[in-house]
């Protein structure tokens, strides 16, 4: 008798909490419309025009599919959400707070976003496919300063990341005690980044990361007509050109001119993509492991900025291009076939009077 009365108690409970629960009603932070801004306050807030942010949306749209236990969060407002992190540096807590997100909500967002912007890579970041695609190239390069043949200009700059622990995490620390990523990116003379690698540790050298890259690969299998140009942090190559440690005639003062001229279009890419996304210039506070894919998602948000000609807006008008790395070098052991018979020849043929 006891064991029912005390059996009819737990079914008791267990019925009023379930009424309880049923009284209880979901409570959602209050989200208001970003699409509702002016033009003006929209593209400070997210660094693109509204058009554009439509654009990036339904790329990945598919890829964000709403949770469908409660309201979830729209596409509109993962994308969004995301691209006010990365371009202003916000906390994502405060971040989240503006749309009506928790802060872990909004990590998750910014992670989920990169990943399905860095799927559609290989459509945003790609070398030129045919030799008319290279002799536009090599016109606009020309442009600039002269310098023939020219598909691309390769440079490196370092990213500051979140520490982190483990037996590697001393291999990204400098001098400073900054943990940094080394990033190679080739641009081409819009600011187009045409090629990208983010995965070095901070003190890896030019010259290696190129040797290790399988661009390099496809230029030694013969796949481009045009050159690259880089500065003395890379071996001299008939496909990659650096400047002259020593000019000796006229001639090679100007190889050298055009040469510095042309080769800093990465610079000036750097300056751009850093000031576009401040992230990229005060430190990225996400996750080791979605690093490179953060950084992937951004080159490929770069580029559909530059396709849409989209206005720069930051925070001060202050360039970052003392934030460009300058790696230390071996002068001598990477302009070993500086005076050959093909380059001096090239020079002849382009630079003399």
């Amino acid at each position: 008798m006891q064991a029912l009365q005390t059996l009819g108690t737990l079914c008791t409970i267990e019925v009023i909490a379930n009424l309880r629960n049923r009284g209880r009603t979901k409570v959602y932070r209050k989200r208001a419309d970003p699409f509702s801004l002016e033009n003006e306050e929209f593209l400070k807030r997210y660094r693109f025009t509204k058009q554009t942010a439509t654009t990036i949306i339904d790329l990945v749209r598919k890829d964000l599919q709403l949770n469908r236990k409660g309201c979830g969060t729209s596409p509109e407002l993962q994308v969004l959400t995301a691209l006010r992190c990365w371009g202003r540096h916000e906390v994502q807590e405060n971040a989240g707070d503006l749309h009506g997100l928790s802060q872990a909500t909004t990590s998750r967002i910014c992670s989920r976003v990169a990943r399905a912007l860095a799927r559609h890579s290989a459509d945003f970041i790609k070398m030129p496919t045919s030799f008319s695609e290279e002799q536009k190239l090599m016109e606009e390069f020309y442009q600039i300063g002269g310098f023939p043949s020219v598909i691309g200009s390769i440079g490196c700059t370092y990213i500051k990341i979140k520490k982190y622990g483990g037996n590697s995490a001393e291999i990204y620390i400098n001098k400073k005690g900054f943990h940094l990523l080394n990033v190679q990116v080739v641009c081409d003379a819009s600011l187009h980044i045409r090629n990208i690698v983010a995965r070095w540790r901070q003190n890896a050298h030019d010259s290696r990361m190129f040797d290790e890259s399988n661009l390099k690969e496809s230029f030694e299998r013969g796949e481009f007509k045009g050159r690259l140009l880089g500065d003395s942090g890379y071996q001299m190559e008939s496909y990659l050109f650096t400047p002259l440690l020593h000019t000796q005639n006229l001639a090679e003062e100007r190889y050298n001119e055009a040469h510095i001229a042309t080769r800093n279009v990465v610079d000036h890419c750097f300056d751009v993509w850093k000031r576009r996304f401040q992230c990229l210039h005060h430190g990225m506070s996400v996750k080791f492991g979605n690093i490179t894919t953060t950084i992937v998602a951004l080159a490929v948000l770069h580029n559909i900025a530059i396709v849409n000609k989209e206005p720069i807006v930051t925070e001060g008008s202050e360039s970052i291009m003392e934030d460009i790395s300058q790696q230390p070098f071996n002068i001598d052991a990477n302009h070993e076939e500086i005076n050959s018979d093909a380059l001096q020849n090239f020079i002849a043929m382009h630079f003399n009077e």
